[in-house]
């Protein structure tokens, strides 16, 4: 695997930890995503599996299979990134970081999960 590819899988390996690390061991939990080389590398494949995560993959070509994080990447560009200019990746890394932890979990309501932050509908699905 080329460097690059190498350290987008790495990334994503590093967010899958911080977010078991966060949460404990999923007792059940479907990852999807689209195909891309960070989910379908080995690194992040072992990962998933010696946690329990079950992991499904949009067809490929099809957007529709993964309206979820089309509409959440529409979003970030929308409501934080597009008319900024950074003058780093770590600039850029640290903004992202900042809305989605800060704002868009624990605060921006959805009207498909009824009118409820991210934050506020996981809280809920835990109880149940």
């Amino acid at each position: 695997m080329p460097s690059s590819l190498s350290l987008i899988a790495m990334q994503s390996t590093a967010g899958q930890r911080m977010a078991i690390w966060r949460r404990g061991r999923p007792k059940e939990l479907l990852h999807h995503s689209d195909q891309g080389s960070q989910y379908t590398s080995e690194p992040f494949q072992r990962l998933m599996a010696d946690n329990g995560v079950t992991c499904s993959m949009s067809r490929s070509g099809n957007v529709w299979d993964n309206a979820a994080a089309e509409s959440f990447f529409s979003t970030l560009k929308i409501e934080r990134v597009k008319r900024k200019v950074y003058r780093t990746r770590d600039q850029a890394r640290a903004d992202v970081f900042d809305y989605i932890e800060r704002f868009y979990n624990p605060k921006r309501r959805h009207s498909t999960i009824g009118y409820l932050s991210p934050m506020q509908y996981e809280e809920r699905a835990m109880k149940a």
